[in-house]
């Protein structure tokens, strides 16, 4: 717990569970490198990463982040009253409240994130991928999205750095 002493409670419980259900900041990561690579030369998984990183950091983040992981567990454990057990548990197409959580995390960072979010969701690459397969008996209704949107963001985010790297060079 001694690396988490400069984070917030709720940060480190957002980290926390992102770990627990086997997402790790490199699988995210690499989402962002797949979202930015073809517009980024030289883009790294360092700053992917770092981008992720700077992205969790923010509260309404970490909310999105412990309420929806928290609605997925309770759904596995069979604890949700019906027809939302159902829902959750079938990740229902037209209930829509696990992409408007992770609009949350995308609004963070502006309206670019909403693109990034949309073709993510579509393609469901890497983790992604894995989190949206049933077969395992487990329930990612909202972690898949928000993992997405987390990508998003930090892609978003990477994005606007950029902008004001060629902003600040225009000046120079």
């Amino acid at each position: 717990m001694a690396k988490y002493t400069s984070k917030t409670k709720l940060e480190v419980r957002a980290r926390e569970l992102l770990k627990e259900r086997g997402v790790k900041i490199d699988d995210i990561a690499e989402l962002v490198y797949y979202l930015q690579s073809k517009y980024h030369q030289d883009l790294t998984m360092d700053t992917c990463r770092y981008n992720v990183n700077r992205v969790l950091t923010k509260r309404e983040v970490q909310n999105a982040v412990i309420t929806g992981i928290e609605l997925d567990m309770l759904a596995e454990k069979k604890l949700l009253s019906e027809p939302l057990q159902e829902t959750i548990k079938i990740d229902e197409g037209l209930y829509g409240i696990d992409e408007v959580i992770a609009l949350s995390i995308v609004n963070v960072y502006g309206s670019i994130g909403f693109t990034n979010f949309g073709y993510i969701d579509k393609q469901k690459p890497g983790i992604l991928e894995k989190l949206n397969d049933k077969s395992s008996g487990e329930i990612h209704t909202f972690l898949d999205d928000i993992v997405g949107a987390i990508a998003a963001a930090a892609s978003s985010r990477l994005a606007h750095g950029d902008a004001e790297s060629e902003h600040e060079e225009l000046d120079a």
